[in-house]
This record gives C-alpha cells, sequence and structure tokens, in this order.
C-alpha cells in the first residue's frame, strides 16, 4: 500500500516530469549601422505544472527545479553517451507565476564543446517570461579537490520536524492565523521535510543571528536519476535561502508587514548526493539593504562531503 509519504514524493516527480512541445525559432535583428551577424537560433520546448500554492504564486524552487530537468533534457542522452551532470545555474526571477497554469520553457543549446555544455532557459506564461536562467554540465574530470571543513551541527534524528515545531510555537503563543494554517498544511504534505536547528521562534534573543541552520531529507526514497536529482536538490534550495535575514531582524514569515520574493538564484554543484539521505543546509546572510536581502549557503552530507554552494538575493519589505 502507498503511503503519504511515497505519494508527496511521487508528485513532486511527476511535477518535474516535463513533456516537449516542440520547437520555437529565437532570431535577432541587426543593430542600426553594423553588419555584424547578430544570428538567431532554435529553442526546444517544454511544458511542465503548475503546484498549487496558498498565495496563488507558484513556488521559485519548482521553477527553478523544472529549468534544470528541461536543460538537461537537451544533452545526449542516448546510452553510449558520455554523462555531463549540471554544475552550475544562474537564474532570475522576472514576475510572479501563476499557479493555476502550466508553464513553458525554450531551451536554447549555446554551446556543445568536448566536456562542457551551456544552456539557457526562457520559462513562459501568459506569452512572458517569468524566470531566465543559464546552466552548464560538464563531463566528470579527474583534477586538483579540496573543500572546507563540514560546520559542527547535532544529529538530524533528534530535531523535530519544521510544521510540527511551528504548529507547537504557534499553540504556545495562540496565534490564530489562516494563513499560517494553510502554510503549515502544506509542509505536512511536502515531499522534502525540513528539520531546523534551534527554536524557529526568531523574537527569541538567542535566535536573533543571520546565521540559520537546517537538515533535509525525502519524505520517501528518490528514483536513482542524475538529473533528477540535481532538480530536486534545487527545488529544495529555495525554502529557506531568506530565512537567516529575518531570524536576523526578529521577523517571521507569517508576520503581516513581510512582503517577500526571490530576485536571483545561483548554485554550484559540487558532489553527487541525494536527499534520500540527510542534508545540511548551512545558510547565512551577510547584508540586508534597500528592501534586498542576500543569502547565501552550503549543503553537506552527514558524512562531511560539500555537495553544493548556493546564493540568492531576495525582496524584504515590510508595509506599514
Amino acid at each position: 500500500m502507498t503511503t503519504d509519504a511515497e505519494r508527496a514524493v511521487e508528485g513532486l516527480v511527476r511535477l518535474l516530469t516535463l513533456r516537449e512541445v516542440g520547437t520555437a525559432h529565437i532570431a535577432v535583428s541587426d543593430a542600426p549601422e553594423t553588419d555584424t551577424e547578430m544570428g538567431d537560433s532554435e529553442a526546444q520546448v517544454f511544458i511542465g505544472a503548475s503546484e498549487k500554492q496558498p498565495h496563488g504564486r507558484v513556488f521559485g524552487g519548482q521553477v527553478l527545479a523544472q529549468g534544470v530537468m528541461a536543460a538537461g533534457l537537451t544533452l545526449d542522452l542516448t546510452p553510449d553517451a558520455t554523462p555531463r551532470p549540471i554544475h552550475s545555474l544562474h537564474a532570475y526571477f522576472m514576475r510572479p507565476g501563476d499557479d493555476t497554469q502550466p508553464i513553458r520553457f525554450a531551451v536554447e543549446r549555446m554551446m556543445d564543446g568536448n566536456s562542457f555544455s551551456t544552456r539557457r532557459v526562457h520559462a513562459i506564461q501568459h506569452g512572458r517570461p517569468i524566470l531566465a536562467m543559464s546552466a552548464s554540465f560538464q563531463e566528470r574530470a579527474e583534477g586538483m579537490e579540496h573543500q572546507d571543513p563540514m560546520p559542527s551541527a547535532p544529529d538530524p534524528r533528534g530535531l523535530t520536524e519544521l510544521s510540527v515545531a511551528l504548529g507547537d510555537l504557534m499553540d504556545r503563543q495562540g496565534i490564530v492565523d489562516e494563513r499560517a494554517e494553510h502554510h503549515l498544511a502544506r509542509l505536512r504534505k511536502r515531499a522534502i521535510r525540513q528539520y531546523p536547528v534551534g527554536s524557529v521562534d526568531p523574537r527569541e534573543p538567542a535566535t536573533r543571528s543571520s546565521r540559520y541552520q537546517l537538515w533535509m531529507r525525502a519524505a520517501a526514497s528518490l528514483p536513482d536519476d542524475q538529473l533528477l536529482t540535481s532538480a530536486i536538490l534545487a527545488y529544495a534550495s529555495d525554502f529557506q535561502m531568506l530565512t537567516p535575514s529575518l531570524r536576523n531582524h526578529g521577523v517571521t514569515f507569517f508576520d503581516p508587514r513581510l512582503r517577500v520574493a526571490s530576485l536571483d538564484h545561483a548554485m554550484w554543484f559540487h558532489r553527487d548526493a541525494s536527499l534520500s539521505d540527510w542534508l545540511l543546509f548551512d545558510l547565512e546572510s551577510p547584508s540586508a539593504q534597500s528592501g534586498r536581502a542576500l543569502g547565501r549557503g552550503t549543503v553537506w552530507t552527514e558524512d562531511g562531503r560539500l555537495v553544493a554552494s548556493l546564493a540568492q538575493e531576495g525582496m524584504t519589505r515590510l508595509k506599514a
């Protein structure tokens, strides 16, 4: 019998399973007073579903992960081809997505070299781009290797899952908030479970810090597929990037004054790992200004391997 956890993971895999729908022609006209050839290109077009959200806007991590899938599907995936895992992505979120509509992904093949492949992805809804992303893939190679030591963190098995911790906090403080209840319901159904280190109440003096740690793990085993594994890690990387900045200012996501949105996102994939196993997200916010906050982070396996590095800037405005 399929459990709720297995159904949640199956739903995430379906969400990230794209369908190819054709090609699009992208042309650049010559600039005035120049005879330089600006060129044109053909893009492969894929379509993906949108995950319903309480606020009606598409979750940024979903579009990011689907962009990774779309870009990866344009590589040579024949059995004899040498795999080229993704090693970096750089994305801009331009408009809020509509969670009632599917998203089309137009992928341009920018370059296929001897060991690297570069792709440019446009996520489009209602005829306008909602995300622009560049991604690079590389064949595995030998070379110099080093990494920083893993930061200290408690065993994840002794921590409380995020939705439980937030529910307990609301009960203790007598918080009755319909938006917060919807958020908790979504957390309970997510395929990726989060286990924060320390208190989830940023108003406590001990938590007023620009550093935040949490462990994550899939609710059930994930398929053994390299591209899907990378896409799911990108999906999870957008959960908490702005949290360190908010905690530093004693602000919760439940604050009715708060307006947040991801602006851009960068990610570097260093070593293989899957959210079928425990991964530690070690996050910090070195700066906030002009209604924007910067988040940085690293992702680690339990045995101390550095899996990925993250950076994101987001809008963090407090309205009267």
